[in-house]
């Protein structure tokens, strides 16, 4: 399985795009934006998340900008009534935060305005998603990481990390490497250091 690639961007158009790594051309389906939000080097190399999807007669990659989008773009197609191309439409129209927040709002306008989600997807998004989402709610919020009734701020990003699909054991290393930030970090700016080291 192919979990990341790293290399060229040689054309994108309606979905898709094409990434010369070392002289390979891999065709990837990513959502709308992605080569603009994916991380790049001093050589112009993009690095894309990467979700390989295999059926009997296809095998298809799917590229995104992060980790948080590719996690997000797995639980969408866990989703019973929600295929791949409907997901990247989804996160095309709305990125994974503003996703989150439509679901934690159950804002259904919002979520039936994506082309392809009726009333009853909408419905059944926020239904399915409200507690699968939580970390990307918040991801964006400048609050800091204070001890809460959760817990303490090592507790509560290993939380966090694992509701976003991580072993424990991978979320209780990563944080390890961010002992001296937890008292005056972000949770938003923690995630995204947490979610770099997991990465690598």
């Amino acid at each position: 399985m192919i979990g990341r690639l790293t290399g060229s961007p040689l054309e994108e158009a309606d979905g898709g795009l094409v990434l010369d790594v070392n002289g390979v051309g891999y065709e990837l389906q990513a959502p709308m934006g992605t080569l603009g939000r994916a991380p790049r080097d001093a050589d112009g190399r993009v690095t894309l998340r990467v979700h390989t999807h295999v059926r009997e007669d296809a095998l298809t990659l799917y590229g995104f900008a992060n980790e948080m989008e590719r996690l997000t773009f797995r639980t969408l197609i866990a989703i019973s009534s929600i295929g791949p191309k409907t997901a990247l439409g989804i996160l095309s129209a709305l990125p994974a935060s503003d996703l989150a927040r439509a679901v934690a709002a159950k804002d259904l306008k919002r979520l039936t305005d994506v082309p392809g989600v009726g009333k009853k997807t909408a419905e059944r998004l926020v239904l399915e998603l409200r507690d699968k989402l939580p970390v990307l709610g918040t991801a964006e919020a400048p609050a800091p990481a204070k001890a809460t009734s959760a817990g303490t701020p090592r507790e509560t990003l290993v939380s966090a990390l694992v509701h976003m699909g991580y072993r424990a054991v991978e979320a209780e290393r990563a944080v390890g490497q961010l002992e001296g930030k937890l008292d005056g970090g972000s949770l938003t700016e923690l995630v995204r250091e947490a979610l770099v080291l997991l990465a690598k």
